[in-house]
């Protein structure tokens, strides 16, 4: 809660300097058939001891289950270095850095964080973060539109892309009159490339591809861009940041690589915090760059030949006509990634693949565990990075709330709820925080919930 430092005496002196003999009096030009006496939906105020009470209260009431769900938000291990850092107030309270020589650190740390986002890509530039993921794709596909500049102003996005991703996309370009065509999933779990060869999709823009997908499987990426680029229309990839520690980056993908990319920064430093708030991911090949969202930080030098940061090509509403903007967007969750940035200098490259190898090792072995129950198999086949769906006997919503129930445990994410053909379907993940014992306990719990 803010401390406010004023005493009646400082309130006082303010409105006598303001000539304001009172502070209803700065709310005069409101008429008074809009004024109500008291909020009575509002429980009356608490003292500090009284609130950090009842706060601790209901963060308990979430416990500590133990959670095999992911599907988009990613429970990883965050060194305690990294927010104490963060909470330091030189980051925590930071403003928008529109000037440069008050805001020296935090473009450096900016602009360290858009080269560490380059390397794992392999683009040529990475603007300073977006929102989220869903809306950091939203973003992705409207740039591609300004980059064809003219055309037929359609997307193909496939149905193994986040669900939530999908709905954003929904929301955003039709009402730019951007038409949005949705792929089938193959038998397999991904985009059949063949079958897509094979169909006359007509002319588009861009093609979305996720990788890995919402499933955790693994896309033909070469063949899939190879295709896209073969019809002119540009590659939008989809990816988990961490994943790109051991998977292909997005700049090898066939023979000239996706044109832009995008994700959700969350694997990196961010609590789950209940669903929110992340990071979106943005990056993009050189030739793009000006129809690139959002900040940019650059390094320069002054006058004195010295070292220096500063905002650069930032085409967004407050600077110029909004018409001409590339984006409206105006919050990039700097301090989320703050956090990021600290995390991938801790880990180093070393560490990020240690941890991406140890969730696909701890989910391949829980695959394994769960696989010999009877009932249960692998719903998909394509490899996978450290997601896999499972094919249960009965509805995965139902399982879901047993071993919520009885066990504590989060046992995944119920793919009916996205995709009607897969009531029965549960989406699993085991990242580095899962030790053999907790898998044990899993393939227990589930056997118990089956039986």
């Amino acid at each position: 809660m803010p401390f406010i430092p004023h005493s009646e005496a400082d309130v006082a002196a303010m409105l006598k300097a303001i000539g304001a003999s009172r502070i209803e009096d700065l709310f005069d030009e409101i008429p008074a058939a809009l004024k109500i006496d008291e909020l009575k939906a509002v429980p009356p105020g608490l003292s500090e001891m009284e609130i950090t009470r009842l706060m601790k209260e209901r963060a308990a009431q979430d416990g500590t289950p133990l959670n095999f769900c992911g599907a988009g938000a990613y429970e990883h291990h965050i060194p305690a270095a990294v927010w104490a850092i963060v909470s330091r107030g030189e980051f925590y309270s930071a403003y928008t850095p529109y000037q440069a020589e008050a805001s020296q650190g935090t473009l450096q740390l900016i602009y360290e964080y858009q080269t560490m986002m380059t390397r794992l890509t392999g683009m040529d530039v990475s603007n300073a973060s977006m929102y989220d993921g869903a809306t950091s794709l939203a973003e992705a596909a409207l740039m591609a539109e300004r980059c064809a500049k003219k055309g037929p102003r359609r997307v193909l996005v496939p149905k193994s892309v986040h669900p939530a991703y999908r709905k954003t996309l929904h929301t955003i370009l039709p009402l730019q009159n951007i038409e949005i065509v949705e792929l089938d999933v193959a038998t397999d779990g991904g985009i059949d490339a063949a079958a897509l060869a094979a169909q006359d999709v007509g002319a588009f823009t861009a093609l979305v591809v996720p990788q890995p997908n919402f499933f955790g499987a693994l896309e033909d990426v070469d063949t899939l861009t190879d295709w896209a680029h073969a019809k002119g229309a540009l590659v939008i990839g989809v990816v988990n940041p961490l994943s790109l520690a051991v998977l292909k980056p997005p700049r090898d993908w066939g023979a000239t690589g996706a044109d832009i990319v995008c994700g959700d920064g969350q694997p990196f430093g961010v609590p789950l915090s209940s669903g929110g708030p992340y990071f979106g991911i943005l990056a993009c090949k050189q030739e793009f760059v000006r129809q690139m969202p959002g900040r940019i930080v650059g390094r320069t030098t002054d006058l004195d030949g010295k070292q220096g940061f500063a905002l650069t090509l930032q085409a967004r509403e407050q600077h110029i006509r909004r018409a001409k903007a590339t984006s409206n967007i105006c919050t990039n969750q700097g301090l989320l990634v703050t956090a990021a940035t600290i995390t991938m200098a801790m880990l180093g490259p070393e560490g990020a693949s240690r941890i991406a190898n140890a969730s696909m090792r701890n989910t391949r072995a829980l695959r394994d565990l769960l696989v010999a129950i009877p009932g249960v198999r692998q719903l998909y086949l394509r490899p996978f990075f450290h997601e896999v769906a499972l094919d249960l006997p009965r509805p995965a919503h139902e399982v879901i709330e047993r071993l919520a129930r009885d066990a504590d445990i989060v046992a995944g994410f119920a793919l009916g709820e996205e995709y009607a053909q897969h009531e029965n379907a549960l989406l699993v993940c085991a990242t580095e925080t899962k030790t053999a014992a907790d898998l044990d306990r899993f393939a227990q719990a589930l056997r118990h919930a089956l039986s």
